[in-house]
């Protein structure tokens, strides 16, 4: 249903070495980068699904609330490997990974990068 998602940010250097260490557990890897954006794919992927973008109208990257931008995870071990690569490149813990009671497969962890946009990684595979 989705064909891509940005995220805003006020720091497009600090966000890249960010989503550089976040989103490989999830399969995603940087592919492109062009001034003012960088763009993250699956390796089999055609097209970048997730960018990281300095706003266009030249505005302060603003986050929004009620927002989560959720990304697939393969298992629950890459569930845990993107929560603690956020934490140890400085995101925010905005829940630890763990069960959820949206179903009974659904393990998912939270966090806040930089800017304070929320993701999320889920894996919903029963294990």
């Amino acid at each position: 249903m989705l064909l891509y998602t940005t995220v805003g940010t006020n720091d497009l250097e600090r966000a890249g070495r960010f989503y550089d260490a976040v989103l490989p557990p999830l399969g995603y890897r940087r592919l492109k980068q062009v001034p003012g954006e960088i763009g993250y794919a699956a390796d089999k992927d055609v097209r970048c699904r997730f960018w990281v973008v300095e706003p266009f109208n030249r505005e302060p990257a603003t986050f929004g609330n009620g927002v989560t931008i959720a990304l697939v995870a393969p298992t629950r071990a890459a569930v845990d490997a993107f929560h603690a690569k956020a934490l140890a490149a400085g995101g925010t813990d905005e829940g630890a990974p763990g069960l959820r009671p949206f179903h009974a497969s659904f393990y998912a962890a939270f966090i806040r990068d930089h800017d304070g946009n929320k993701l999320a990684a889920v894996c919903e595979r029963p294990e």
